[in-house]
Formats: C-alpha cells, structure tokens, sequence
C-alpha cells in the first residue's frame, strides 16, 4: 500500500511558487498497477520521485508498506565518480540483497562488458539507462515506478527487457508516467489523473484516460 496523506510539493522556478501536488491525499493498494496522466508539466515524474523517496514533499506525508523501486526512466541516483560495479553494490547494501548475486545479474543483463568497471561519468545515456534497467530488475520490488521507459538498447536488448518486466510484473504492481495510453492500456488497471495540483482517482484505467482527454480538450 502507498498513501499519501495531505501532501504538498511546490515548484519554484525565477522567483515562481507553482504547487504541483496541492495538499492531495490518496491511496493505492496492492493489487492494481496505476498510470499517471496530465498535461505536460503537471508533475507527473515529479510524483514518481516522491513516491521512490528521491525527493521530499513541502508539508504532508507519503506511507510505504512494501518495497518500492526508483523510477525505471531515472538515471541521476548513480554516483559519476564510482564503477558501475560499484553502483550496484552500494545499492545492494541499501536494500538488503545479495550483494554478489546482484553484481552477477546486473553485470550479465546490462551487457556492458568492460565498461561495467568503468566510473558510470564515462557512459552514455544509453549505457547508464541499461545499467539503471539491470539494476531495476536485480531487486524484486512490490512497485515498480516506471517514467516512460519500459526498454532500451537495440532490439534483440529491448525484447529482454519487456520479457524480464513482465516477469516481475507477475508479482508486483507497476506504477506509470506514460504519453502513450496504448501502453498504459497494456499495463495499467485503475489511473490517477493530475490537473492543477490535484490527484483524482479512478478505479478503470479507461475512465482516467477519458477524463484525461476531456481536460485535454479544454485546453
């Protein structure tokens, strides 16, 4: 279960206080993988983040009851200056893990070759998007926070990501910031609609992309 309770997160930018969440309460129970719809700058990946615990509300709280993951699209949590080897071990320490089996997997998933003892400030965008999806799948999550990205690489590496996710996702919920409502069809049950702060739930998918549109429409 994650909820959250009174929750508030401005955004401040040139002098700007905007709420993305403005004192928004809401739960989400095991069970049912949510998509996250807005418009553009509603704050989409910002909930994300707030719900990994990678960033922290102005007032309010959020509860974790069960093991959440960063956000799958999010590559800023790797330290530059350490190995991607060393990456993973400091995060198999913080979630309690296996710290051999999980340099084993992550090392085998990512295919980076020699590049896995390389300092991460070396890789490219697409090299540390394999190493953050390798490590996403190294450890079994309850939640699976997913910004967009759902596979990288070429396409033989994009069709064992997709095989690997929805392996997990046989035991685990996900939860969503997808453009494409194709794809929040494909993954998502119920949805959470962000409009001016707000976080309005529906329990069918269907109806949050519908209420998605119409906010779209009157633009």
């Amino acid at each position: 279960m994650i909820r959250l309770e009174n929750a508030t997160k401005i955004a401040r930018t040139k002098g700007i206080a905007k709420p993305i969440i403005d004192r928004a309460s809401l739960v989400l129970k095991r069970g049912k993988s949510t998509g996250l719809l807005g418009r553009n700058g509603a704050g989409k990946s910002t909930l994300l983040r707030l719900i990994a615990g990678t960033i922290r509300l102005d007032s309010g709280r959020i509860i974790r009851r069960g093991r959440v993951s960063w956000p799958l699209g999010f590559q800023g949590s790797f330290q530059a200056g350490m190995t991607g080897e060393q990456n993973v071990r400091f995060v198999a320490r913080i979630y309690g893990v296996d710290t051999r089996e999980l340099i084993d997997y992550v090392a085998d998933f990512a295919e980076l070759g020699p590049f896995f003892k390389a300092p991460v400030g070396t890789y490219s965008s697409g090299m540390k998007a394999r190493l953050a999806f390798g490590l996403s799948m190294g450890v079994n999550f309850d939640y699976y926070l997913v910004d967009e990205i759902t596979a990288v690489g070429d396409a033989n590496f994009k069709k064992k990501c997709q095989i690997v996710f929805q392996s997990r996702l046989q035991d685990s919920d996900v939860i969503m910031v997808s453009h494409s409502t194709s794809t929040l069809r494909d993954y998502c049950d119920r949805g959470v609609v962000m409009e001016n702060g707000k976080l309005i739930y529906y329990d069918d998918i269907e109806d949050a992309i519908r209420a998605h549109d119409a906010n779209m429409k009157e633009r």
